[in-house]
């Protein structure tokens, strides 16, 4: 199963010829009916629907269409039906033309000073007229199902763009664990060995006052305690753990945005603790590369579906 992104936009139209309002009309009209989707991230679904009047009842339908193919985004659907003409002012048709005057001898009946209709007020009426009164029930669920669908292919193309990034920075926090992995066993080396020179050093001050024997294993104990202090194998262990499991979901793909954030918290956390527990600058180094790597993983999975 693919990888999903939250982003993606897709559109789809469709248009139908018809004659403008009169065949007393100039120009023949073309209606187009126009649908497009945008969704980003978000926690949850949550669609939001920009529809004309005359399409607002079948916002239940288009709302359970999303829903079935859709799981997580904030996902905006705007449909518009446009009129165009061949010429670039429509004429109004003269049935317009009989109401307009009607209408304008009513209101100058009761409002003698009432200004009359200007030519472009009533090209501007006339323009309104309305569509075509065409039926768009039949064509505008398919209409929707084909922008649902560009949308999906997007938002797997964006998804799988974002699975090859992190399969990536998988790659290279391996890279960073296995420099890590070595550096604990040198430390605890050198330490003992400074400890040992440490304690050489005092007893030759007193004078041979304490057991070598004594003296050996008082520098094996301080050397054992520093060991336990900055051990990081188990942080290592579960850091390995957790790239495991992200790299098991990704290649499994679907739903798994929230997996996948809840496991970059824990990422982040191992490698809180690399930095609390160094001892080194090249420890130091190496849990501030991790942390950038973890940043940049959160950025990206805020987006996966």
């Amino acid at each position: 199963m693919p990888v999903y992104s939250m982003t993606g936009y897709a559109s789809a139209q469709k248009g139908t010829g018809a004659a403008a309002s009169s065949a007393d009309s100039v120009s023949p009209a073309t209606v187009r009916l126009g649908l497009e989707i945008r969704s980003v991230n978000s926690r949850f679904l949550d669609l939001a629907f920009r529809l004309p009047d005359e399409l607002r009842q079948h916002e239940p339908a288009l709302r359970e269409l999303l829903t079935q193919r859709l799981k997580r985004g904030k996902v905006e659907m705007r449909v518009a039906i446009e009129s165009s003409s061949a010429s670039s002012v429509t004429e109004p048709s003269p049935r317009l033309l009989q109401r307009l005057n009607a209408v304008q001898d009513t209101v100058r009946a009761w409002l003698p000073q009432a200004t009359p209709l200007s030519v472009g007020e009533i090209i501007r009426l006339g323009s309104q007229e309305g569509p075509t009164g065409h039926d768009w029930s039949e064509d505008l669920p398919a209409l929707a199902e084909e922008a649902v669908t560009a949308l999906l292919a997007a938002r797997e193309r964006e998804g799988s763009r974002l699975a090859e990034m992190l399969k990536d920075r998988i790659a290279q926090l391996r890279a960073l664990a296995q420099q890590a992995g070595p550096l604990v066993p040198q430390l605890v080396e050198q330490q003992r060995q400074r400890f040992l020179e440490r304690w050489k050093e005092a007893m030759a001050l007193t004078e041979g006052a304490t057991l070598p024997e004594a003296a050996q294993d008082r520098a094996l104990s301080e050397a054992t305690a520093f060991a336990i202090r900055i051990d990081v194998a188990e942080e290592l262990t579960r850091l390995s753990s957790h790239l495991d499991e992200i790299g098991r979901l990704v290649t499994k793909g679907g739903e798994i945005g929230k997996r996948l954030d809840f496991l970059i918290q824990e990422l982040h956390r191992e490698a809180n603790t690399l930095g609390s527990k160094s001892a080194v600058l090249e420890m130091t180094r190496i849990s501030v590369d991790m942390k950038v790597l973890i940043e940049q993983m959160r950025e990206q999975v805020q987006n996966i579906e």
